[in-house]
């Protein structure tokens, strides 16, 4: 059976009531086939699972989609029971910043002002601030972030790590379509040409990590995917791709590094990234 709550206080009563270790899962609503893959990892991993649903002002800027951003909440508690959620958190946006916009956020460092966060500026400090409020109000022993967020779950780690908040932060890989496009809310937005358009990022990735397989060095990765996006990009314009280690630091000479892609599509601005191995080198 799945509880929902929408007030602080209710939350407080629910979570207090349950004993064992607990874990969240952060969203924004919208839930999805990756959502419910989050809620079934943390199942298998503690003994109460919280979904939190609440799509925050803090991370939009002026121009972006917070007032048609998808609100599915009949839908999307059908989601966490199906995949065993045992508390859901839906607050208001009063309910979540009761004296207004908060003066003081995390600020994410200068990770935060890269790539997501060139693009979109102010973008992390809304995210860490507004993740950080919900560790404090669920009290979780683990929390749940996809890896399609990469630099997202990239910050939370880091900012949990720098300010001793007691979570461990868990990875999920990301969950896609059998035709390789990563699962998001945002691609309810895309019309059936935009559809295909964007599995340029996808394959732009596989590229990647081909001629990171293959044994090529950075460069050759870089090359690979610019030239797989670029073939496949009618309908799509880059934002940036992008090689790093990962933990989003300067890209490595070898070993494990992430390759990140950004890219609108129409109106529509969508993320992916996968991992690669680059070879050592002669």
């Amino acid at each position: 059976m799945t509880e929902l709550v929408h007030s602080r206080a209710d939350l407080a009563r629910a979570r207090s009531a349950r004993t064992g270790t607990v874990g969240v899962v952060m969203t924004m609503g919208a839930l999805h086939s990756g959502h419910e893959t989050l809620i079934r990892a943390a199942r298998d991993r503690v003994d109460h699972v919280i979904v939190t649903i609440f799509v925050n002002p803090l991370q939009f800027g002026p121009n972006e989609d917070f007032d048609r951003y998808p609100r599915t909440l009949g839908t999307d508690l059908e989601v966490c029971r199906r995949a065993g959620a045992d508390l859901v958190f839906a607050p208001s946006v009063t309910d979540m910043y009761p004296g207004g916009q908060p003066a003081v956020r995390v600020n994410p460092g200068p990770l935060g002002e890269d790539l997501e966060g060139l693009s979109r500026p102010g973008f992390f400090h809304g995210v860490l601030t507004v993740v950080m409020k919900l560790l404090q109000l669920t009290r979780p022993d683990l929390t749940f972030f996809g890896e399609k967020d990469y630099q997202q779950l990239t910050l939370v780690r880091r900012m949990c790590r720098d300010l001793d908040v007691p979570v461990e932060v868990v990875g999920v890989p990301t969950v896609r379509e059998p035709d390789g496009l990563a699962l998001s809310s945002r691609n309810r937005y895309l019309s059936a040409p935009e559809r295909t358009a964007a599995l340029s990022l996808s394959r732009a990735l596989r590229a990647g990590a081909d001629a990171a397989e293959a044994g090529g060095d950075a460069g050759a990765v870089l090359t690979a995917a610019h030239a797989a996006f670029g073939a496949a990009a009618a309908g799509a314009r880059l934002d940036y791709l992008v090689l790093a280690d990962p933990d989003l630091a300067p890209g490595p000479v070898e070993g494990p590094a992430r390759l990140l892609v950004a890219a609108w599509v129409g109106e529509t601005r969508l993320i992916d990234n996968a991992p690669v191995r680059l070879a050592p080198t002669s």
